[in-house]
């Protein structure tokens, strides 16, 4: 029962026989757990860990690490197979330890943090949501890579969210825009030396991929850029207006401000699969999988943040609030409806 409720979790858009087997085991593995029949300590421990997050839905290193521990207390251990698998993460663990050196050398140089203490600092915790995604020694590049992307679209969304005035963020759009270091002149210092960090970067990527591929993917890289700038500009333009959207306003203008697309850009580009078709595709618009992928993203994020954001003077509004305004409801009853929805839009990116 427990194989077919982690089944379940892989169902596609049409796929009720499945979505019945979710509702189905998820009832009955709940039911055992609250009964007093069960006396096998290791099983309740699989099926509470299997109930609060399905196993797709996790980062498989830090599974891998919890797995372990369970693996040592079971009836039929195979000592070759768990002496193998702890190697197996050490060796990665070591090969994380050497990649964070790397990008904490280039966060300190930057000095970002030191001169813009308004911003937070995030690097492990980027770094750790890039490894937990590609955790495979061939996936350098990308870890690299997308660790340096996440810490500037935090630094650029905290520009907007909590320090920049209206004016100054307008200005600072129109820079983005124009991808010119020149226009940046006339902005404050701390909007120059966020620019200066994110042009430079962009470059480093786009040359490296170039060196790589034989292809240039500074076009898009920048697009997304400046799509996400535009997004979160249009977020602070309600909060200067008192305008709450509706739910669909938001939605529409969240997939982007929440960056998926900009990471999702980065971490194709950083792969050896990357080519000049799927290159041009990608320039025409944003397709479904990129969508669907950021409202998931854009859900998960406010459903974990909404509250600390708007203690530390975060500008805009978040999901919760545009449901409960919307809809006359609980933030209680928002955050059930709001949770109600990533199972659509997970099927829907299926």
């Amino acid at each position: 029962m427990l194989s077919l409720y982690e089944a379940s979790y892989l169902a596609k858009v049409g796929e009720e026989m499945l979505e019945m087997a979710r509702h189905y085991t998820t009832k009955h593995l709940t039911k055992y757990l609250e009964s007093c029949k069960h006396n096998d300590p290791r099983m309740k421990e699989l099926i509470s860990h299997a109930l609060d997050l399905p196993l797709n839905w996790r980062m498989e290193r830090l599974h891998t690490r919890w797995f372990i521990d369970q693996y040592k207390i079971g009836e039929q251990i195979r000592h070759a197979l768990l002496e193998l698998a702890i190697l197996d993460f050490n060796l990665n663990q070591n090969l994380n330890k050497e990649e964070l050196k790397q990008v904490s050398r280039w966060w300190t140089c930057l000095r970002l943090y030191e001169k813009l203490p308004f911003i937070r600092d995030r690097l492990v915790e980027n770094y750790l949501s890039c490894a937990g995604g590609a955790f495979e020694p061939e996936h350098y590049d990308y870890r690299i890579a997308q660790t340096q992307v996440n810490c500037l679209l935090t630094t650029v969304d905290d520009i907007y969210d909590v320090y920049g005035s209206l004016n100054e963020l307008e200005a600072f759009t129109k820079a983005i825009e124009q991808w010119d270091i020149a226009a940046t002149e006339a902005l404050p210092e701390y909007m120059q030396l966020c620019l200066s960090a994110l042009f430079d970067t962009v470059e480093n990527h786009s040359s490296s991929v170039f060196e790589r591929k034989g292809l240039n993917v500074s076009p898009i890289l920048r697009r997304a850029w400046k799509d996400y700038c535009l997004a979160l500009l249009v977020e602070t333009r309600w909060y200067h207006e008192g305008y709450i959207p509706t739910l669909e306003e938001y939605l529409d203008n969240g997939w982007i401000s929440v960056g998926g697309h900009v990471i999702i850009y980065y971490a194709y580009c950083s792969t050896d699969d990357v080519t000049a078709k799927k290159l041009e595709q990608f320039s025409s618009g944003y397709p479904d999988i990129i969508r669907y992928s950021s409202l998931i993203c854009r859900i998960y994020n406010d459903l974990a943040t909404s509250n600390d954001e708007l203690k530390r003077g975060d500008k805009k509004g978040s999901m919760i609030q545009c449901y409960m305004h919307q809809k006359k409801v609980t933030e209680s009853v928002a955050r059930q409806e709001i949770k109600n929805m990533i199972w659509k839009y997970k099927i829907g990116s299926s």
